[in-house]
């Protein structure tokens, strides 16, 4: 009986309500009647409303043309000072680039010599000796030739009284020369020697080799002394394996010291047989104490430079050698300002060649 009387009271719900709905179908809602506000959006404001509503999708970024990084300006070339044929002393400034009463003219280019009246080129290539009493410092600065800018660098920073050492196998090698000798600087020629790695370190087709022979090494070392003029002589480029072997080094310093030139060894090594050698034959030469920039820091070509300053007082000259490179030209240039200061002189290689037997 209570059963019966639950369902009755569910239908009597359910028909009350499809009632109701019937007649809002037919008569309507009640408030349809009642004002209603309408709002005209303008076209462009209904797209951006829309599209608010919808996931945000990120804009592709407008395409921007990457700029192109300008080349720096190419280091201009010296002009070309020396002729094929020198028949007549060159000079540029006060110093002599070239002098005909120095010079074998060869097929292969000009060769040094020692002049009828006894001057040799070391001498006459050397810039004077500034008068200051002093210990003695000298300065190699080796590797020019290679990279112009590099080159400009070394020559425009360093002091007049750094010797600048020239690699021979650029076409442009001369001109730089020239420019080296116009602001006051000694040159020396690189001359490339065999290392112990050979030939995995290789100087070039022109090498001097241990135990090949003297006509053979004389042949490549003729090639590099005729590539340009004005220098006071040779120096090692690389050639730790030819300065340790006497039968072969002997036979070369003795045909650069017939010319007339200076032999200066960048190798501190205790290997080289160079002090030896140039002793025996009475061949002008000097030899590194120092290699400044081993490890191209600030602090440690400063600590190298204060070394060679402690060889300097003790023994009364000392020599350094360097490669370039910014910071090396840049730490050498500052040291030079106060050296004098110091009680020290500044002078080029030619100016503290070991004293004759």
């Amino acid at each position: 009986m209570r059963a019966q009387t639950l369902a009755l009271a569910y239908f009597g719900v359910f028909a009350a309500l499809l009632l109701l709905l019937g007649a809002i179908a037919w008569f309507g809602r009640p408030s349809d009647g009642d004002p209603v506000a309408r709002i005209a959006l303008p076209a462009h404001a209904v797209k951006r409303t829309a599209a608010n509503l919808r996931p945000a999708v990120p804009a592709p970024a407008p395409h921007v043309a990457a700029p192109v990084a300008s080349a720096p300006p190419a280091t201009a070339l010296p002009p070309q000072v020396v002729p094929a044929n020198v028949d007549k002393p060159v000079v540029l400034g006060k110093n002599l680039v070239a002098d005909p009463a120095l010079i074998e003219q060869t097929p292969q280019g000009p060769l040094p010599r020692i002049a009828a009246d006894g001057r040799t080129p070391m001498a006459a290539y050397a810039p004077p000796v500034p008068p200051f009493r002093g210990p003695r410092i000298a300065i190699v600065v080796s590797d020019l030739g290679i990279s112009a800018k590099g080159t400009a660098a070394a020559i425009q920073g360093l002091p007049a009284a750094i010797t600048l050492a020239f690699a021979p196998y650029e076409d442009d090698v001369a001109r730089w020369v020239g420019e080296a000798r116009r602001t006051g600087h000694e040159v020396l020629l690189e001359v490339p020697m065999e290392p112990y790695d050979f030939p995995d370190s290789d100087p070039g087709p022109h090498t001097l080799r241990a135990a090949v022979g003297e006509e053979s090494n004389t042949e490549r070392l003729d090639w590099s002394l005729t590539r340009f003029t004005g220098y006071a002589g040779i120096t090692n480029f690389l050639g730790a394996r030819f300065l340790s072997d006497p039968d072969s080094l002997e036979p070369v310093m003795t045909y650069v010291a017939r010319r007339g030139l200076l032999f200066f060894d960048s190798s501190p090594s205790g290997k080289s047989v160079a002090p030896d050698v140039a002793k025996r034959i009475n061949a002008p030469y000097v030899q590194s104490a120092v290699v400044l920039d081993t490890i191209q820091t600030g602090m440690e070509i400063d600590a190298r430079l204060s070394q060679l300053e402690q060889l300097a007082r003790a023994k009364g000259s000392a020599a350094g050698t360097a490669s370039v490179s910014p910071v090396t030209i840049e730490r050498i240039a500052n040291w030079a300002k106060g050296l004098q200061g110091r009680g020290f002189v500044l002078v080029p290689a030619s100016a503290i060649v070991a004293p004759s037997k």
